[in-house]
């Protein structure tokens, strides 16, 4: 068991503050070290959490401290360069969604981890939560009889300001739009409710930004254990939510929320006939909503003691893999897309940039 795990953080932007929070509550962690391309940023930062040393690069970071855990909070462009140099390194490696730009790019993140030894976790904090580990465990055991059919809708709004920032809404540089880097949330709790998905058919949507990618998305999803799912992304809707709903043989579970969940964001309503099963169905009387913290906690604890991820940490490739096939699915025009066909893309594995059907003008705008 591993005393305190030294961390380090790379990019203090907005997201950053949710991994200074969780190491700070974390009683066996400690951050000694951040970077950011903003030095005025980064001593902002550090003075907020503690007062870590601030660095110009990663590299002399790296140097310096060997830290024990790098978090990665930067655009995506950047996460195989500096995952690569943290793991080897020696550090393992928490980076937040979308992992990269490209599966070809995570696949040299995961194989730099392996070499040496490391961890590499994706944040996908959607996970996390007592009510999704319990509906997860009610799934797997069959309690529910066989998932039918599911809903996955990540329905957010972002202005026509939020695609101004130059990095944004840029197929090189964010490597694809709102499915890529606000869907892809949902779409990993409906897979890790769901299991692994056996094919894609998609379309991407331009309906009212302006931007190079896609500012809407939609996919059916046929999972293997027999479920089809419809997946809906949109960056233009005004009264925002994220939802799941999965119909089962004997009951509906619903989760609708928007940047997280408790138990009040939760609901399972069971089919006629099935009612006097809902007290086993029942939440857990103890309550621990989805969070950055909770994830980033478990992942901690199996780091310290040496065994294996926790769930909530574990699959860094199975959303993006998903998401990645709604793009290839979307450049073969709705063709459809399994899990053999996109490991052996010729496109997009190397990258999401794909055609986007532009429908700004079909309608009239008074």
């Amino acid at each position: 068991m591993t005393d305190t795990l030294r961390c380090a953080i790379v990019g203090t932007g907005a997201i950053a503050h949710a991994h200074g929070q969780a190491i700070a509550a974390y009683p066996n962690a400690q951050l000694v070290a951040v970077t950011d391309l903003s030095r005025d940023s980064a001593s902002a930062f550090a003075d907020e959490f503690g007062g870590p040393k601030v660095y110009e690069d990663l590299d002399t970071l790296l140097q310096a401290e060997r830290p024990d855990v790098v978090h990665i909070c930067t655009p995506p462009v950047a996460h195989r360069d500096q995952a690569v140099a943290a793991s080897t390194a020696g550090a393992h490696v928490i980076v937040e969604k979308p992992p990269a730009p490209s599966l070809e790019e995570l696949d040299d993140m995961r194989a730099a981890a392996s070499s040496a030894g490391r961890e590499l976790v994706v944040v996908f904090q959607q996970r996390t939560g007592t009510a999704a580990a319990h509906v997860k465990r009610l799934l797997d055991d069959g309690a529910f009889g066989r998932p039918l059919i599911a809903q996955c809708q990540t329905l957010w709004f972002r202005d026509p300001a939020y695609f101004a920032v130059p990095w944004r809404g840029k197929w090189e540089t964010e490597g694809g739009g709102p499915t890529l880097g606000h869907a892809i949330h949902q779409v990993d709790l409906l897979a890790f409710l769901l299991g692994e998905w056996e094919s894609v058919q998609a379309r991407l949507w331009r309906l009212d930004r302006e931007t190079q990618t896609e500012d809407a998305s939609t996919a059916t999803v046929a999972f293997a254990n027999g479920a089809i799912a419809s997946v809906v992304t949109s960056a233009v809707s005004p009264r925002e939510t994220s939802s799941i709903r999965i119909d089962t043989q004997r009951a509906t579970i619903t989760v609708d929320h928007l940047y997280g969940h408790g138990h009040e964001n939760w609901r399972i309503t069971p089919a006629p006939g099935f009612e006097d099963q809902a007290g086993d169905w029942a939440l857990p009387d103890s309550e621990e909503p989805s969070s950055h913290d909770v994830l980033i906690r478990d992942v901690f604890d199996a780091l310290r003691s040496g065994g294996p991820l926790p769930a909530v940490g574990d699959q860094p490739a199975r959303s993006f893999e998903l998401v990645a096939a709604i793009y290839a699915s979307a450049a073969g025009d709705g063709t459809v897309v399994t899990p053999d066909a996109l490991a052996a893309h010729p496109t997009h594995r190397r990258g999401f940039a794909s055609p986007v059907a532009d429908r700004r003008g079909s309608a009239p705008t008074g």
